[in-house]
């Protein structure tokens, strides 16, 4: 094969790739959920809300996630986004659940953040983090339908759920997969039972810190032994090269 055949061939496959790129991306451009670590069933778990901006004309000021009404959750804590203000609404519950020994007959039915001195633009994205829990321990996954307000009144939902053949549907609804349970009686909502395992933390916490305040000054002391074993070994190099130098000066004039 010559070169310009060569440089034809190149040529036609990044345009094949750039084309793949284009007609990917928009399709994979919609508001998504992902956990931050692990989502195990019967836990508890921080999700981020991945919503980016799909027009080139307009930004994102409001977001509405609808939470799955088939397997509510007892807690749902929006962590605080600058710019924007949360609204959690709450409703009734047909079966109460019961949560650490105790009945809860409301759940949050949805969270809404809109903009308040901020907003989506074009080619950006902005992540919405919510601690959530109990996941429920008989679902593999869980819908959040979401809807998104762009600042022209252009209003999209994210609600369709995934279809029984495996294909994303043209918009689909966020969804969230369930790892399964670590068996252990912690998984990820231990820290969240009880105001001991608080108490617990902060001990570790101050053991930790205490470990930090120690540690500067053993390096430190490392530190000066490795410095002045190096320094002795380049004076000791130093010598042996004034010494060649010298026995070498004295065979050339010998």
């Amino acid at each position: 094969m010559n070169a310009t055949n060569f440089s034809r061939i190149a040529i036609a496959a990044g345009v094949a790739a750039s084309t793949v790129l284009l007609l990917a991306g928009p399709a994979a451009a919609h508001v998504s959920v992902q956990p931050q670590g692990e989502a195990a069933k019967g836990g508890y778990a921080t999700l981020n809300f991945k919503v980016p901006n799909e027009r080139d004309q307009a930004s994102t000021v409001k977001l509405e996630v609808n939470f799955p009404a088939d397997h509510p959750l007892s807690s749902v804590t929006p962590e605080a986004v600058p710019g924007w203000k949360i609204e959690i609404t709450k409703g009734k519950l047909d079966k109460p659940l019961e949560v650490h020994g105790r009945k809860i007959d409301e759940a949050v039915t949805k969270v809404t953040w809109t903009a308040d001195g901020s907003k989506i633009e074009p080619g950006y994205f902005q992540q919405f983090p919510v601690s959530v829990g109990q996941l429920p321990e008989d679902a593999d996954q869980l819908v959040f339908k979401a809807i998104q307000t762009y600042d022209n009144k252009e209003v999209v939902r994210w609600i369709e759920e995934p279809t029984a053949n495996g294909e994303e549907p043209d918009s689909p609804a966020p969804v969230l997969a369930l790892s399964a349970s670590s068996g252990d009686g912690h998984g990820g909502g231990a820290a969240d039972e009880a105001g001991d395992d608080d108490h617990k933390a902060d001990d570790k916490a101050a053991s930790a810190e205490g470990d930090k305040k120690e540690t500067p000054a053993a390096s430190s002391s490392s530190s000066d032994t490795t410095a002045r074993t190096l320094g002795i070994i380049g004076i000791l190099v130093g010598v042996a090269g004034v010494a060649f130098g010298v026995l070498a000066g004295r065979r050339r004039t010998a």
